[in-house]
């Protein structure tokens, strides 16, 4: 087992998704959170979890769990992360982190006032071939980077009370599927200087599909593309002078990639070599963290993800996207 215990808020897929790479990875699994018993109960009877709570507050407040990894969907995120952090627990908010950039910043600040960890679920950022990645990157291999092209896009149902479409949950293809390859771009070439984007929107007010333009002070570009009403090739590139990166689809999960010069010759072949989804990197990479104490991140700093949301806040700006309350 490894050294944090963990403690899940809530159960919906991801949560599936994140118990059963956290199960085959040995982590110390031991507490579920629901809003009801019988959610609770059924969660943790399918994973083997030991613990079972009719509410987020009992597990937050069970003394042994030491992180809790929120789950629920986007407009929650804020109000459950420092639930835990009020009640001295570690948090792996899942992304995108928080619906703004002022509730990102709000967590943020209370973690550090806490001397906690707070950190974004962005969990590509962990997989094995994103660090070789960014190993080729430091490398000079490249040359001078002056482009990134990524796109994440997926056919998903039109009902208007599926969550991906319902702008009282946080929907739409921006906070859902466009944070992959935004974060990409700030994770390959920084903050962006200026910012374009356009999308169009369902009756329901969230976007289905948003085009994104960066540009930096050094001169490079990074495009995007997101979707929730077609599935396209859901592939990333990396453009250099000297070569280039393609990552195979799906980009954003474990998958191979090649660095490619300007003539056609492959001068690296990666294949990633992960059975499960990858969601153990995440896991793995917030223990870290607590036992260095390093609690403002490094592969993903919380003042990245706080200047991320703003980027997002901005794109929203210019689409006309805006959540109940103003958020």
């Amino acid at each position: 087992m490894s050294g944090l215990r963990w403690g899940i808020l809530a159960t919906g897929g991801i949560a599936h998704a994140f118990a059963r790479d956290l199960r085959a990875a040995g982590i110390d699994l031991i507490a579920v959170g629901s809003r009801s018993q019988e959610g609770a109960d059924a969660f943790a009877a399918e994973f083997d979890i030991p613990r079972a709570y009719p509410s987020y507050e009992a597990l937050v407040t069970d003394p042994d769990v030491d992180i809790v990894y929120v789950s629920t969907p986007h407009p929650m995120h804020a109000e459950n992360a420092m639930l835990a952090l009020e009640n001295d627990t570690h948090v792996l908010v899942e992304k995108p982190f928080t619906l703004n950039a002022t509730e990102a910043a709000q967590i943020r600040d209370l973690a550090a006032t806490k001397g906690l960890l707070a950190m974004e679920a962005m969990w590509t950022r962990y997989l094995p071939h994103m660090g070789r990645i960014r190993e080729i990157l430091a490398s000079g291999v490249l040359g001078e980077v002056r482009a990134v092209i990524a796109d994440h896009t997926q056919k998903v149902t039109d009902d208007p009370s599926h969550r991906l479409n319902a702008i009282e949950l946080g929907g739409g293809a921006l906070l859902d599927l466009g944070i992959y390859p935004i974060s990409f771009t700030w994770d390959v070439l920084g903050a962006p200087t200026t910012v374009q984007a356009s999308a169009r929107l369902r009756p329901t007010g969230v976007d289905y599909e948003v085009a994104t333009i960066f540009t930096y002070d050094r001169g490079a570009l990074a495009t995007t593309l997101s979707s929730s009403v077609t599935r396209g090739p859901n592939t990333a590139t990396v453009l250099g002078t000297d070569a280039r990166i393609d990552i195979d689809s799906v980009w954003y999960s474990p998958t191979s990639f090649r660095v490619v010069a300007p003539d056609g010759t492959v001068l690296e072949s990666y294949e990633s070599d992960v059975e499960s989804r990858g969601m153990q990197y995440q896991a793995l990479a917030a223990e870290r963290l607590v036992a260095e104490g390093n609690f403002a991140g490094d592969i993903l700093p919380i003042d990245e993800t706080v200047a991320i949301m703003g980027t997002l806040d901005e794109i929203r700006r210019q689409i006309g996207l805006v959540y109940p309350g103003g958020r």
